[in-house]
Parts: structure tokens; C-alpha cells; sequence
């Protein structure tokens, strides 16, 4: 009978290849891995994606790999259009030869395939090179306040009038061309500012607290007092943590209703039964998780684990704890529209996971972020290792979720650390990952929050090294 299903589903997956579907990807900003109602967020209403979730497959472990700087949504992004992991993206030190080409990325390859390419949405902090290769691509970062025809507030409003516009105008056209829109929101990311009717839905008073919220984390990971972190004052009170997250709902809500005109725009326009829809983010972000409040962390409720639900003709209904990471959409989508990926993309094909010919196309996840963090998980066991102050962090997922118990010092998880740490260091090779896991002289754990005057001087003076190095730009 399996044998009969799988023939069955490779068959209808076939049928869905010849026929070339559309291709829908909506990638928010720093919405988290649980940011939906229907993925576990308590309170959040998204009926529209709720809907994108029952008809379609959700990833429950799928993640942005890795980041070398803060702003971990630019290399996120650029692994997503080149298929390539964070160490061999454009730029990065072990980029490989051709990395740099334009007619490598998503947007060239689809548009070789015979696709109309399109994007409309979040401009900077993005692969700036690979927006350029889209037919048409429109940047809105929401970032001008106080003009009603640009505010952040109604930025989701603006991006699905113009993609409703492209739909329609996509429907009337005579040639049988398919699309690839790749739709990104600069929301939830903060400001978190949405129209006035999202905001009045959520009383910070009622807001649940996650489990893992900490005052502070317990020590320094790294990353402590990076632009995000200080959003929220330290030592992190419940009561701000509970107004940031109604905010951070208000901006999903918001997202989600006009996520709803564009779902109505495809079946009015007659393209809904012939377009895959994607609905991912670029990564997570913490909301007091371990006294957290940014995206630069490993734990899973933090930084590099983000939402994926894929929905379609052909897709099958559920769940997948597959492994995943962003870079595996690239091939996804060239597989999807009878394409061919180019040589050097890291990303895997999802399509056999999708058709129910393979559980998994990975068996584990590894991340990293900057020189400060490395990690590596099986899907029940996962560390966290932090070089630059000899700590390090086991937890048991399967029983302990919310990664609130460290195993790492008690004897009777010492051969499933060594197991993970051995992993961690094949992971980190086989990806050109060349950090140390542990430093000769590692820095004091301990760490105090910095007041505002030691802020501002940091502030200050990498101000002046960004103006030095924009005056001697050839200057190394």
C-alpha cells in the first residue's frame, strides 16, 4: 500500500512539475519560528496564514544557518537566493569561484526557465545584488515616519496593493508564463508599528510570558549589547516584555489580514489552484527568552530557527520535522519550475520530502553566529557551545523544549556531549567553518549591563570608524 501511495505522489508531483506552477514566497522579517496562531504563538490571531497551514506542510525544523554580523537577515537572505551556506556566500571568506555571478541567482535561474520574476518589500539589510536581478523589484523598507504614503504602520497595506495590482495585471496577460514573486515585509522587525485597529487587539496585560523569560541571561554569549538587545532595558522586566510582544503581534495581525487580500486576489484572478505559496522569515527573534530580546543566539526560540509552511497543488497536509535550512528553498523552487540549479549551491531539494519519497534530506542542524557560538542538534539532543568564554550548553528538546535545563556537566550525558561535539566539528569542516571551538585564553563569563554612557561611547566611536573607513574606502 506504501509502494502504491508513493507511485501515486510521485506521479501527481510530476503532473505538478509539467505543469509549472506559480511561485508565492512571502519571507517576513524576524518573525519567529512559533509566530502564528496555528504554529503555537498563545493569543496570536492569524487566520489567513492559520488557513496556509492547514492546507499545506509545515517544517517545524527548518533554519537560517548561520551570520557573520548582526544584522543576520542579510546573510540569511543571501544563502536563500544563491543556495549558498553562510561561509560561501558572495563576499564571505570562503566563497567559492562564480559566487558573484548574477546569472547564478534564484531570480536569473528562474528567469532563464522562462519565469516572470518579481519582488516587492524589504530593501536593505537584504542581498542587495540579487534584487537587482529580479524583472521588477520595488524596495519598501517602511522606515519614513510620519508620511502617510510611506509610514511604517500601513507597510503591509502598501505591499499587498501592489502585489494585487501585479496579480491582476499578471492574470490579463496572453502569454502562459508563470510567476516567481518573493514577497518581503519589513515586519514584525521594529519599529513594530502597525495600523492603530492591529495595536487595539492586544492588551500587553494579557500578553503570556514564555517560560524561559529571564531578567538577564546568565552570561555573556558573545552578543550581549548588540543594537537589538538594547531595545529593552536591562535587567528585562515583565511588564516591557509584555508590551513588545503585543506590539510584535499587532505587526503580524496586521501582515496577516493584508496577507488575506492578496490569498483573495489569486482565486479572484483564477491563479489560486496553480500557485505555490511559501510563507517563511528570514529568522527568529528572542522576546525575553534567557534574557534575550535578539536574533544574534542559538537557542531555539531565539535567533536562527524561523517559520516555513509550504502550500500548493500537489502539496501534501501536515507536519515534516525534517531538517531544513533557507538555502534549501533555492533548489526547491528550481525544482518545482523544471529548472536547473547552477553549480555550487549547498542547499538541498525539499521536493522529495514534499512528494513523501524521503522523511528527511538532512539529519541534523548546525548553526553558527559570528566567533561566539556554535551549535549543533540530532532533533532530541542539542548544544551550544560559546568558545570565547569556555561555556557550554546540552539540553534534551524532547523533553525540555523551551532549553531551560543544561545537561552539559552531569555525568550521565557526557557521552551524548562528546557524540554532538564530534558532529559539531565534522559540520563545521564540511562547510568551511574554520572558528575555534575553544581559545587559549577565554574571557570572564560574568557579565554586567553597560550603562548609557558606555553605550554612547561605543556608539560614538564606531561611528567614527564607519566615517574613516567610508573616507579611505580602499584602505584595509
Amino acid at each position: 500500500m506504501r509502494a502504491f501511495f508513493l507511485l501515486l505522489s510521485a506521479c501527481f508531483a510530476g503532473q505538478l512539475l509539467a505543469a509549472r506552477p506559480n511561485i508565492l514566497h512571502i519571507h517576513a522579517d524576524d518573525h519567529r519560528a512559533d509566530g502564528l496562531g496555528a504554529l503555537g504563538a498563545p493569543g496570536l490571531l492569524t487566520p489567513h496564514l492559520d488557513t496556509l497551514v492547514a492546507r499545506g506542510m509545515t517544517f517545524t525544523r527548518a533554519y537560517t544557518q548561520g551570520s557573520m554580523i548582526g544584522a543576520v537577515c542579510t546573510p540569511s537572505r543571501t544563502m536563500m537566493l544563491t543556495g549558498r551556506s553562510w561561509q560561501r556566500i558572495p563576499g564571505a571568506k570562503s566563497a567559492r569561484p562564480g559566487a558573484n555571478d548574477p546569472q547564478t541567482f534564484l531570480p536569473s535561474v528562474l528567469a532563464a526557465a522562462g519565469y516572470r520574476t518579481w519582488h516587492m518589500g524589504k530593501g536593505g539589510n537584504a542581498f542587495t545584488e540579487g534584487l537587482k536581478t529580479f524583472q521588477t523589484s520595488i524596495l519598501d523598507d517602511g522606515k519614513k515616519e510620519g508620511d502617510p504614503a510611506t509610514d511604517r504602520a500601513h507597510a503591509s497595506a502598501r505591499l499587498a496593493d501592489r502585489t494585487i495590482g501585479f496579480l491582476k495585471e499578471h492574470a490579463a496577460r496572453k502569454d502562459a508564463a508563470p510567476f516567481y514573486a518573493y514577497l518581503a515585509p519589513p515586519v514584525p522587525h521594529d519599529p513594530r508599528s502597525a495600523e492603530p485597529r492591529f495595536h487595539a487587539m492586544y492588551d500587553p496585560a494579557r500578553i503570556a510570558l514564555s517560560p524561559a523569560f529571564l531578567p538577564q541571561h546568565p552570561w555573556d554569549n558573545g552578543e550581549m549589547a548588540v543594537r537589538d538587545e538594547r531595545l529593552a532595558p536591562w535587567p528585562r522586566t515583565e511588564k516591557d516584555t509584555r508590551q513588545q510582544t503585543a506590539d510584535y503581534y499587532a505587526c503580524v495581525t496586521g501582515m496577516d489580514h493584508h496577507v488575506g487580500r492578496i490569498f483573495a486576489a489569486l482565486k479572484e484572478t483564477g491563479q489560486w489552484e496553480n500557485t505555490i505559496i511559501v510563507f517563511s522569515g528570514d529568522n527568529g527573534l528572542s522576546l525575553g527568552e534567557h534574557g534575550l530580546f535578539g536574533k544574534q543566539n542559538l537557542y531555539e526560540f531565539g535567533g536562527m530557527h524561523v517559520p516555513l509552511v509550504i502550500a500548493g497543488p500537489g502539496i501534501p497536509h501536515g507536519r515534516s520535522a525534517a531538517f531544513t535550512y533557507l538555502m534549501d528553498l533555492f533548489p526547491t523552487f528550481v525544482s518545482l519550475a523544471g529548472a536547473k540549479s547552477p553549480d555550487g549551491v549547498d542547499g538541498l531539494d525539499l521536493t522529495p520530502v514534499l512528494r513523501g519519497e524521503k522523511p528527511a534530506v538532512r539529519d541534523g542542524a548546525y548553526l553558527a553566529y559570528r566567533d561566539c557560538m556554535r551549535s549543533f542538534s540530532d532533533g532530541r539532543w542539542k548544544l551550544i557551545r560559546y568558545p570565547l568564554v569556555d561555556r557550554t550548553q546540552l539540553f534534551d528538546l524532547e523533553k525540555d523544549p523551551r532549553e531551560l535545563t543544561n545537561l552539559a556537566d552531569q555525568p550521565a550525558h557526557a557521552e551524548t556531549l562528546r557524540r554532538l561535539q564530534a558532529r559539531l566539528g565534522t559540520e563545521m569542516k564540511a562547510y568551511d567553518d574554520a572558528f575555534p571551538l575553544s581559545v587559549a585564553n577565554p574571557s570572564p563569563a560574568e557579565w554586567t549591563p553597560p550603562s548609557k554612557e558606555q553605550l554612547a561611547a561605543e556608539d560614538a566611536k564606531a561611528k567614527a570608524g564607519r566615517k574613516k573607513k567610508t573616507a579611505n574606502p580602499a584602505k584595509k
